[in-house]
């Protein structure tokens, strides 16, 4: 218990927050989510034994997907959560119950800061980082002047912005953006629809990952008991590489999104 409580008090000393609310004024009858926005470990938790490329590299966060996320929060004048820790210290897409929200390798990438955890530190970590992350989620779901504007609209929706690598243990990803769903397809066959008359992107539901893959928890947890509407989106990290192309994804984005929630 000692150490658990140490790690309470270097999460706490350090200012270590686990989400940002951005545009929580936002119009639009959307709450956009971005899981995996950051790549900042604590300084306690010493990089977790990663070196310079480790921190860097996709195992540590979406790259590009937080400033795309922005702008399509921008473009579509609605609220974001975006994480600000990386998903190496706990990945706030997964339940504390599956057991997966430490990874000690992602990938080809070895964790050894993950590795041979105690409960304590694995419940500081849910306490410090998951919890907050997604209790900021529900706070702005359940905000009364959001929810009295989801109620002028059909179609109130729950929406997550990721990015994933060009390949993956060494097989070349042929889909450029995937439109992931569970149960609801709603919202997916809209964004589909919209995205093949607006773009020329290879788009693909259920990819690359499909949802059996313990992808959905943040969009299962907030959006389905509530019946909102809801969709994961993928884009392939090389289209955004640098800020000309993350804008003309998020222009896009915001388009399809906007279309396919005016024809719901």
């Amino acid at each position: 218990m000692e150490n658990h409580n140490t790690s309470i008090n270097l999460f706490a000393d350090q200012g270590v927050e686990a989400a940002k609310l951005i545009n929580p004024d936002g119009k639009a009858p959307i709450v956009l989510i971005c899981e995996h926005a950051s790549n900042f470990i604590p300084p306690f938790l010493n990089d977790l034994g990663l070196n310079q490329e480790g921190l860097v590299s996709h195992a540590a966060w979406d790259i590009g997907a937080y400033e795309m996320a922005c702008e399509v929060s921008e473009l579509l004048d609605a609220p974001l959560i975006a994480a600000n820790v990386s998903r190496l210290v706990y990945d706030c897409n997964r339940a504390p119950e599956s057991g997966i929200g430490i990874p000690s390798k992602s990938e080809v990438i070895d964790v050894p800061g993950n590795k041979n955890l105690s409960e304590a530190e694995i419940d500081d970590r849910v306490k410090h980082v998951y919890e907050p992350f997604h209790k900021l989620i529900n706070q702005t779901i359940n905000n009364p002047d959001r929810l009295s504007l989801s109620a002028q609209h059909a179609s109130p929706a729950i929406i997550t912005l990721h990015s994933f690598t060009p390949v993956f243990f060494g097989e070349v990803r042929s889909v450029e953006l995937g439109i992931l769903h569970d149960k609801d397809d709603r919202l997916a066959k809209l964004m589909m629809r919209e995205v093949k008359n607006r773009t020329q992107l290879k788009a693909e539901f259920n990819a690359p990952y499909d949802v059996s893959d313990n992808v959905m928890h943040t969009i299962n947890k907030h959006a389905q008991d509530k019946n909102f509407m809801n969709v994961m989106i993928e884009i392939k990290n090389d289209l955004l590489s640098n800020s000309s192309d993350i804008n003309a994804i998020a222009v896009d984005l915001s388009t399809s999104i906007y279309e396919a929630l005016a024809n719901a």
